[in-house]
């Protein structure tokens, strides 16, 4: 029974200090899970089709302007949603080693808006491909996946380091420009073929790879005013309690601190915070000791 607790305790710790693609791989896996627990509960009440169908409703993209109207937020729940094994796996494998990279060269924040814009660009690329080119058309126009927030991650990489060498199968070592180029070419030529596999998605997210490092630190780049647009909807959310007098309580009694206490005490906290994520990025989450493990997840559960 402890070890279970520990397993589960560690899996927390790690989402929550992890990073950005460990955070993103989990809340992939975890809706897929969610996703196929509505539809044994279908198949199990009688009603598959009628699971099937609400759940495509809520995570899957309409292509079809005509349905897309009606379901809209397709756009965002789909790039976190898969219904495929097989395609959660492959698309999971490429973002862990795709997002690593991405965290080494850059940050977690940019990481995530990276993701979503790319996500939500190649949804619109799959828009306006269903919308102009009568030859695509088809009778399934349903599309999820992460697919085209992944192409946004690599392709950032490939145009901030062309020259960079990836090991190819794990051996083969191919500047990862050239690998981009390949997979750009792959998408390109394959574009009208029904074959399952949403290519304008994967072109639309590599095109926003590819604008997210021009201009890198501008303050017109595309990513970086997203995340000017994040800081302000979390500072007005935050606001209201940022500056509030935080009670202390003992086991006697109860005191008031300072702003200035307060704020000191947060900087310490984040101080030792940051050391030890600086341990795990170095060292694994394994080299913690028990008390830097214990003191995070005292951390997680008051944060």
């Amino acid at each position: 029974m402890n070890q279970q607790r520990s397993f589960i305790e560690d899996l927390k710790h790690q989402y929550r200090y992890g990073g950005m693609t460990l955070k993103l791989i989990y809340v992939n896996v975890g809706l897929y899970l969610f996703i196929h627990l509505g539809l044994v509960i279908g198949r199990l009440s009688g009603n598959e089709g009628a699971f099937a169908d609400y759940i495509a409703q809520i995570f899957a993209l309409d292509t079809k302007i005509g349905n897309f109207i009606y379901h809209p937020w397709g756009l965002l729940t789909s790039i976190f949603a898969h219904f495929s094994f097989w395609h959660l796996l492959f698309n999971m494998i490429f973002l862990y080693f795709s997002g690593r990279i991405f965290e080494q060269l850059f940050d977690q924040k940019r990481l995530f808006y990276t993701y979503l814009a790319g996500g939500i660009l190649g949804g619109l690329f799959e828009l306006l491909a269903n919308a102009l080119f009568p030859g695509i058309q088809l009778t399934n126009s349903v599309v999820v996946g992460a697919s085209g927030s992944i192409m946004a991650i690599f392709f950032a990489i490939a145009f901030h380091r062309p020259s960079m060498n990836v090991l190819l199968f794990g051996m083969l070592p191919v500047r990862i420009i050239i690998l981009a180029g390949l997979f750009f070419l792959s998408d390109f030529l394959k574009l009208g073929i029904n074959d399952g596999t949403a290519h304008f998605a994967h072109i639309g997210g590599a095109i926003l790879g590819i604008i997210s490092v021009q201009g890198l630190h501008s303050s017109n780049n595309l990513i970086n005013r997203l995340q000017q647009f994040g800081d302000r909807i979390q500072t007005l959310i935050t606001k209201g309690t940022r500056n509030k007098r935080m009670k202390v309580v003992s086991k006697n009694n109860t005191r008031t601190q300072t702003d200035e206490q307060y704020n000191k005490q947060k900087k310490d906290k984040q101080a030792e915070i940051d050391r030890i994520l600086d341990k795990i990025s170095k060292s694994g989450y394994d080299s913690l000791t028990r008390q830097e493990k214990d003191f995070l997840f005292n951390q997680s559960k008051n944060g």
